[in-house]
């Protein structure tokens, strides 16, 4: 496996996605970052703390969306919080990485009953591999890759946060 991103590689880019989140949404005092499985939600926390420290008076709801990205059909996407909350308000579905972006577009499902103010998309690790029709809006970093080469992204040990391409 090689380091492509270290640990504070990936905290630039944290601030980085944090400030571009704040001025994007600049005029709501709400913002919900709903982190998609495991990583997605502890990348979406670090991106919570980074925007709160950049904006303090932003009110951001982070929140777990769960779904399996190997069959994201049979084990639909489970939102466990009430899906009016969302209604009038901004969205950022968030991951570590968008590969074919099938995650995130079956991550967009719980959504079609409300209606948010909008929609965004934040990953760490973008990949070029797209088969469904996602535009990612917050990209920490680009990385054009083979079909057999994988992404593994260590984000929750804290002074040692990593991504690998292996």
């Amino acid at each position: 496996m090689v380091k492509i991103l270290n640990d504070r590689q990936i905290a630039q880019k944290i601030q980085r996605l944090a400030i571009e989140m704040t001025e994007e949404n600049w005029e709501s005092e709400v913002l919900f970052l709903l982190g998609i499985n495991n990583n997605g939600y502890h990348f979406a926390t670090l991106l919570r703390d980074a925007v709160l420290a950049y904006h303090p008076e932003f009110t951001i709801h982070l929140h777990h969306l769960r779904l399996n990205p190997a069959d994201p059909i049979i084990g639909q996407a489970t939102y466990n919080h009430p899906i009016q909350d969302v209604s009038g308000q901004p969205v950022i579905l968030v991951d570590d990485v968008a590969n074919t972006g099938r995650t995130l577009f079956y991550g967009f499902r719980p959504f079609m009953e409300v209606i948010p103010s909008k929609i965004q998309t934040a990953v760490l690790i973008e990949r070029h591999h797209k088969t469904f029709p996602v535009q990612v809006d917050y990209v920490g970093m680009r990385l054009a890759t083979t079909l057999h080469e994988h992404i593994h992204v260590d984000l929750q040990h804290p002074g040692s946060r990593a991504v690998y391409l292996d």
